[in-house]
């Protein structure tokens, strides 16, 4: 599958998480309970999907894109201030103000950051590669979403050296927390493949 079809479709799950996290409001009750464990989606499904374009996408960007460094330094910023967010935000009892206040600032930030990588970065990068090239990348990316973290660490460098040996232990440590508190039951479904 070409990187972008592959990114298409964690999109569309981060935004149909994203919808379901603005329809619900907050729920009340016995039914926070299920919103809590929708944020803990949205959290798997964010730290996943920056962890590989930053390790495999945004490198692809500056390499082959007329003006890629400015892009994929434009995006990576959005990316590692939503890195605090979310980090902020696993922190966090659901139904608390604070709580509440994140998910406020995470869901439009989030919607922008798609935007502007599907208005602004791909036609440029469709535009600026052949399709096997595409092709390649979105097979290393399936590959690499398999092993990726699925917590944000904010504190590990954006860069792909650093994801792809730090980012690798921090993945082994985070599926290790998931399996033993039963997080890992959150994980987002694999989006289908075209």
């Amino acid at each position: 599958m070409d990187a972008l079809t592959f990114l298409r479709g964690d999109h569309e799950s981060v935004l149909g998480i994203l919808e379901s996290l603005e329809r619900g409001g907050g729920w009340g009750g016995r039914q926070q309970g299920a919103y809590a464990d929708l944020v803990t989606s949205l959290i798997i499904a964010e730290s996943q999907h920056e962890a590989i374009e930053e390790q495999y996408f945004w490198p692809e960007v500056r390499r082959s894109v007329p003006g890629g460094d400015k892009l994929a330094d434009l995006a990576i910023e959005q990316e590692d201030s939503a890195k605090k967010l979310l980090d902020q935000l696993e922190h966090q009892s659901a139904g608390t103000d604070l709580y509440d206040a994140l998910l406020a600032q995470i869901i439009p930030a989030a919607r922008a950051h798609i935007a502007f990588e599907q208005n602004e970065v791909w036609p440029q990068l469709a535009a600026s590669v052949p399709p096997e090239v595409l092709e390649e990348l979105g097979d290393k990316m399936a590959k690499a979403k398999k092993l990726a973290p699925t917590r944000p660490h904010p504190q590990t460098p954006s860069t792909p050296g650093a994801l792809k040996t730090t980012g690798m232990f921090a993945a082994v440590v985070d599926r290790i927390r998931d399996a033993a508190t039963g997080r890992a039951r959150h994980k987002p479904p694999t989006p289908p493949a075209p």
